[in-house]
């Protein structure tokens, strides 16, 4: 049987910054404590997040998270295996907090320091929530990413496809914008939706043309700008009635979108005739109600199992990366102190990047 580990989690990579305890096995883990302290009020002036701002955020907030974590799981530092830490990708100067308090921590205590992949922690929740089987199809979609991968271990990941432009939560945020909508996004583009008429406005399903798994979300942006546009001159302005029809219109074609692109995904997948297949949506989108209840209903016509975290496991937590972190361990994998900070780091390594490259490595 294999020895049950308990593991301190750090993730700092974005606007979030959280700690987590987790403990258990890679194939039976339970969450003791998991605090996140969001940064939301102190970027909401800015329209989006500011990263000198969030790295002093999380400079000053990572010791008072991680002293909540071990208190909410009831240990000290003393009971602790081992220290995960978010090492990329992400704002740099964010990531950097998370890692130089992981490593401090660690030369202190003697404890075995991991460094994870932030996408990484988000395509392995799906095994810490349901112990989903290897090999899965995941989804991965979030404010900077969106790829189908088939997650074949813990560190074995084959990207299928994904998007050559913006992200979906970054095109909720842009559109949440364009409409006069508060940050984050997401959550305001799906509330205003739910009183608005998808079909109100004609926008586009860009490369639903195209074979693949690739995707594009810039173009549907820019529609919804020029739809805004051609409305304002119309009437001389955007009720709140057409904000709500160009909220629910746009979200209906990120979803026709995912949802076809997910077929096309599927039929690669089932080509590795998986014993029991299975898919899973994981990061900040997939707390999106009607991105969920599409990807489901897809799952269900194709006769594969559907998983979705929780949705605090959806956006960024430490939880998650305590788990990487365990699973990583558990396989003999460790770092040391000369671990640095990345700003990018792609899943699968074996492909080229698909948003380019530069001196610091590949983007995703």
């Amino acid at each position: 049987m294999r020895a049950s580990l308990t593991v301190l989690g750090i993730e700092s990579s974005c606007d979030d910054t959280a700690a987590a305890v987790v403990s258990g096995t890679p194939d039976h883990a339970t969450i003791h404590a998991s605090v996140v302290e969001s940064q939301i009020d102190l970027h909401a002036a800015f329209g989006g997040v500011v990263p000198e701002l969030a790295a002093r955020a999380h400079a000053e907030k990572l010791d008072h998270c991680v002293e909540l974590a071990l208190r909410d799981a009831d240990i000290t530092l003393a009971n602790l295996d081992g220290i995960a830490v978010t090492s990329g990708p992400g704002l740099i100067g964010g990531v950097l907090s998370g890692v130089m308090c992981a490593k401090g921590l660690s030369a202190a205590t003697g404890l075995p320091l991991i460094g994870v992949n932030h996408l990484a922690g988000h395509a392995l929740t799906p095994r810490l929530t349901d112990t989903l089987p290897f090999p899965y199809l995941l989804l991965l979609v979030s404010g900077g990413h969106c790829q189908f991968l088939i997650v074949k271990s813990a560190t074995d990941f084959q990207r299928l496809g994904g998007t050559i432009d913006d992200a979906p939560g970054e095109a909720f945020d842009k559109v949440a914008k364009l409409l006069g909508l508060p940050q984050p996004g997401g959550p305001s583009v799906e509330a205003a939706a739910r009183d608005g008429d998808p079909k109100s406005f004609a926008l586009p399903r860009p490369l639903l043309d195209r074979e693949g798994c690739d995707m594009s979300f810039s173009g549907l942006k820019t529609a919804v700008l020029r739809a805004r546009d051609q409305r304002v001159e119309a009437d001389g302005g955007l009720t709140e009635a057409n904000r709500n029809d160009l909220c629910a219109g746009f979200q209906a074609a990120i979803c026709d979108l995912l949802a076809a692109k997910t077929r096309t995904a599927i039929e690669a997948y089932r080509r590795l005739a998986p014993a029991m297949p299975s898919f899973a949506v994981a990061g900040g989108v997939a707390a999106n109600k009607a991105i969920r209840g599409v990807l489901e209903t897809v799952c269900a016509e194709e006769e594969l199992a559907f998983s979705a975290p929780p949705l605090a496991l959806c956006t960024d937590n430490a939880a998650m990366i305590a788990y990487a972190g365990l699973t990583l361990f558990d396989l003999g994998q460790s770092s040391d102190l000369s671990l640095s900070a990345r700003p990018r780091w792609p899943l699968d390594q074996s492909q080229a990047p698909m948003l380019g490259s530069g001196k610091k490595g590949a983007k995703a």
